[in-house]
């Protein structure tokens, strides 16, 4: 081991010496002396000694467990991987253990008391076979996994975002456990915990010489004997256990798992049994730090922040830097969409005008009396309802169509999308910052702020992709780490409990419930305007597709051209965010199935993925109507679900086209 690896080694032991330090100093008054007695069982009946003795040092122990088995899991998927940007959330799994929790405490509230992490193990397996299906178990290297766990992440965050709509008496607990907190109220929870953290002392033990060999490749290690797939099942399912337990006693923690093996790494680990023993280490110091933060914030803001938010103040920033230390443009993963037809025929034009006319015929004439469904004309009063909504659906599904066309083809990327670059969550930040830290109401704060959320984002990944020329996969995965960050903050603002906590998580959801007639008319004029603007340019947009250097020679000129674009793609997401919420995989599908159609030039393209955008969502708003009536579904819940499965089947088949 070389001197600078021992000095990083011996430092990151000291930072953990001293996080746990000022962790036990923060905000008491109690001297390390009064404190070993507490630690050896000498507590006074004095309130800060009882509160030290039974909050802060179970907090503690809680925090060096999460943490050094979340650094350890990560540590294990990335080996077995080979991919150092995997981790549990990225994965899906993180999302698909806080899912079960939710189902299970909607639908068997008795059964929490014993059953949360069986619960949380069954939505982790969901999820995991979900990105298994998709990819492969050899196919875990590239741009596919991340995609597959993003779409994951989506589908099970509009479906989690249902349930507790439909369930509203469940929901504040919800949102603390969302955000992530290590606060404990006694040593109940430790007791639990510990033991199923048993399994990480084996793991540590006896994993490395097979996690060595697979270092060979996975035909390598199995020539040498190893099963592969019994290695992969046996350490993932213990792994599982672990995450479920953790996220069962202190809700989801993101990055640790991500970000603890990479500075494993970075540090000098250097063998697979030194590298899961590290990545244990720096999970706990990086959440004991995470912790302190989150009390330093605490004390001068006088409100309560969880720990969840200080991680993703960390992770976010690391994932960065480590995406921009680990890719670069040579070993970028390609990612293509599988072919369709060459050109548009007629045939194909009338059967997407045909559907529309259908949905909206459907949407208008459809109703629900005494329990069945009829077709008749309106009266006045649901025709006041329903026109609104319906002109909100179709303006905001053509205008997300636009923007997906545009960013695809000034990236050169078919999977650049607000949603996945992180646009549509700018937004979302501005207008749920504005509402739940100033109390505007989000109907007050208007299509600026959206956009400025939106254009921010959007100055970030311009500055951070340059050195990537904008490839997909740095560009892709800067977007999860912002988009991340940015729902961390959202999860915090829910969890602060204000009166306008339901009007914001509707509106998360992507609702056109309360479109008013002003609001409907206002979205389709701007969105009329920005995909005519959006037309006029397709030279532009034609010649940008056809490369920089192609463009520079037709008299284009590149920078401002490309730059005034971008934020005409972003004013057309935060135009739709702002009034309905975030809409995603919209911007993804409406555009792959217009080129599956034969629409290959910018013009053909725009107006074919603009119809079939407002198709899409207009459909999807009229199901969430449907489907469980008389209750609701919002529009971009039953979008994101069906998109999100669109999605996963295209990437299910681009893997099958790969193989042929």
């Amino acid at each position: 081991m070389s001197t600078s690896s021992t000095k990083k080694q011996f430092g990151a032991i000291s930072a953990l010496i001293l996080f746990i330090y000022i962790f036990l100093q923060l905000d008491t008054s109690l001297d390390i002396t009064t404190q070993w007695q507490i630690i050896q069982g000498n507590v006074e009946q004095d309130f800060e000694q009882v509160d030290w003795a039974y909050s802060r040092l179970p907090k503690l122990v809680i925090a060096l467990l999460v943490g050094s088995c979340l650094g350890l899991i990560g540590s294990v998927i990335q080996q077995l991987t080979l991919n150092p940007l995997l981790s549990p959330t990225t994965l899906g799994t993180s999302s698909g253990a806080w899912l079960g929790l939710i189902v299970l405490s909607i639908v068997w509230p008795e059964g929490q008391a014993n059953y949360q992490v069986f619960a949380a193990m069954l939505g982790s397996i969901i999820a995991l076979s979900l990105v298994l299906l998709i990819c492969g178990i050899r196919q875990f290297s590239g741009l596919s996994i991340v995609l597959s766990g993003m779409a994951v992440n989506l589908l099970f965050g509009a479906i989690t975002t249902a349930l507790i709509l439909l369930n509203e008496q469940y929901a504040q607990n919800l949102f603390i456990w969302g955000a992530g907190d290590l606060s404990q109220n006694g040593w109940d929870k430790v007791q639990w915990l510990w033991p199923h953290c048993l399994i990480a002392i084996g793991i540590l033990l006896y994993a490395g010489k097979p996690l060595a060999l697979l270092k060979l490749g996975q035909n390598g290690a199995a020539g040498r004997g190893l099963n592969v797939k019994a290695l992969f099942l046996v350490l993932l399912v213990f792994g599982l256990w672990m995450l479920s337990a953790a996220i069962t006693m202190v809700g989801v923690i993101g990055f640790l798992g991500l970000v603890a093996p990479n500075l494993a790494r970075l540090i000098g680990a250097r063998t697979p049994t030194s590298e899961l023993y590290w990545s244990s280490l720096l999970g706990a110091t990086l959440l004991i730090l995470a912790d302190n933060i989150s009390v330093l914030i605490s004390l001068a803001t006088f409100d309560i922040v969880p720990t969840g938010l200080s991680t993703a103040l960390i992770g976010a920033p690391l994932l960065i830097w480590l995406i921009r230390q680990k890719l670069n443009q040579d070993n970028n993963s390609s990612f293509q969409m599988i072919v369709g037809k060459r050109s548009l025929s007629r045939s194909s034009i009338s059967i997407i005008g045909g559907m529309l006319v259908l949905i909206v015929f459907i949407s208008i004439f459809s109703h629900f009396q005494n329990n069945q469904y009829v077709l008749h004309w309106p009266n006045s009063f649901s025709w006041q309802l329903k026109w609104p909504r319906i002109t909100a659906s179709l303006s905001a599904g053509a205008a997300m169509a636009v923007s997906g066309v545009i960013m695809q083809r000034l990236i050169h990327n078919p999977l650049a999308s607000p949603d996945l670059l992180g646009l549509s969550a700018g937004a979302v930040l501005a207008m749920v910052g504005c509402s739940a830290f100033f109390g505007i109401r989000l109907g007050e704060v208007g299509p600026l702020v959206a956009f400025l959320g939106s254009a921010t984002i959007l100055c970030i990944l311009l500055f951070l992709g340059r050195k990537f020329r904008f490839s997909a996969t740095p560009m892709i995965l800067t977007g999860v780490a912002l988009a991340a960050f940015i729902e961390t903050l959202v999860q915090f603002s829910l969890m602060k409990g204000t009166e306008d906590i339901y009007d914001i998580l509707r509106w998360l959801a992507g609702s056109t419930y309360r479109v008013t007639p002003d609001q409907a008319l206002l979205l389709t004029a701007v969105s009329a305007v920005l995909v005519a603007l959006t037309l006029s340019l397709h030279r532009w947009l034609t010649l940008m597709s056809m490369g920089r250097v192609t463009a520079a020679a037709r008299g284009i000129a590149i920078k401002p051209s490309f730059i005034f674009l971008l934020i005409l793609a972003a004013a057309l997401c935060a135009s739709v965010t702002a009034l309905l919420g975030p809409i995603a995989f919209v911007s993804i599908v409406a555009p792959h199935l217009a080129s599956l159609l034969g629409a290959r030039n910018v013009i053909s393209q725009v107006s074919v993925s603009a119809l079939i955008g407002a198709s899409l969502l207009q459909a999807a708003d009229w199901l969430g109507q449907t489907v469980i009536y008389p209750n609701h579904l919002a529009a971009g819940t039953m979008v994101a679900i069906i998109g999100g499965s669109y999605f996963m089947l295209l990437l299910l088949k681009n893997r099958q086209h790969g193989r042929s």
